[in-house]
């Protein structure tokens, strides 16, 4: 039995590139690897700010940054989210974010639903983003709710700031560890999805999270098409009609040559 032929990369762009031509309504799912090639660091791993095993505190930086740790101590909570600020804060959106933002209004709908909290897609000129995990440039009072935007932690007099209309602590709205997903940004993907799509890309995510995997899994049931750009295979993988092994930033200009 002669073994079947894989897709080149050209093929798969060009696959790819033909789901998108012929696509009226794009949903757009990206993670940490739509924003690596911006320069950003991760916390753990190969360029890590946190590969050690514990923080300078003795503690894993899931620990602390999250919900728990911001409730009883959100000094330990505000130093380590003020490295990583620090250490995004001359990053800018590179070539992939721009080419989205650029292919938007070709289509009826273009959203983008981003892990992310760099606020990148926006910046890049993206209007239909969906920010699910918040956003580390907003930031609000715990006390009175009173809202706040910070280009950069370096306005900040103190750690933690404190609101200047009550004295409460102010937090940046972004989701900590052992957190629930923001109510409104959840009922803005939900109203999407009920919309509904007839092509998904999945862009630099290792797709563990339900809301992120299970789009791919129903649209492989139905005409819904599923695009997937990661260097990587992930969970979803399988799913997709197309698997463009590639950086984010590369396949987007990829893609984008052929227009």
């Amino acid at each position: 039995m002669p073994v079947p032929m894989q897709e080149s990369t050209a093929d798969k762009l060009k696959h790819a590139h033909a789901l998108l031509h012929n696509a009226r309504r794009v949903l757009v799912i990206t993670g940490a690897g739509m924003s690596a090639d911006s320069g950003l660091p991760t916390y753990r791993g190969v360029g890590g700010l946190y590969d050690r095993d514990l923080t300078d505190d003795g503690i894993a930086i899931e620990d602390a940054l999250s919900g728990a740790m911001f409730e009883h101590d959100p000094a330990i909570t505000w130093k380590y989210i003020a490295q990583i600020e620090q250490a995004c804060r001359d990053a800018k959106p590179n070539a992939g974010h721009y080419v989205l933002a650029q292919l938007a209004p070709q289509y009826e709908r273009f959203c983008v639903l981003t892990q992310n909290v760099d606020g990148f897609h926006a910046a890049a000129g993206s209007r239909d983003v969906i920010e699910m995990h918040g956003n580390i440039h907003r930031l609000h009072c715990t006390h009175c709710g009173d809202r706040y935007a910070v280009e950069n932690y370096a306005a900040l007099t103190q750690l933690p700031p404190r609101c200047s209309v009550c004295d409460g602590v102010i937090r940046p709205e972004v989701v900590l560890f052992g957190e629930m997903l923001p109510d409104f940004a959840v009922r803005q993907y939900e109203s999407a999805l009920a919309q509904g799509f007839d092509l998904i890309i999945v862009v630099g995510t290792t797709a563990v999270f339900p809301y992120i995997a299970a789009p791919v899994e129903q649209a492989a049931q139905t005409a819904t098409r599923a695009i997937e750009i990661n260097p990587q295979n992930t969970p979803i993988s399988r799913f997709c009609d197309v698997q463009l092994t590639m950086n984010a930033a590369q396949a987007w200009v990829a893609l984008a040559a052929f227009a």
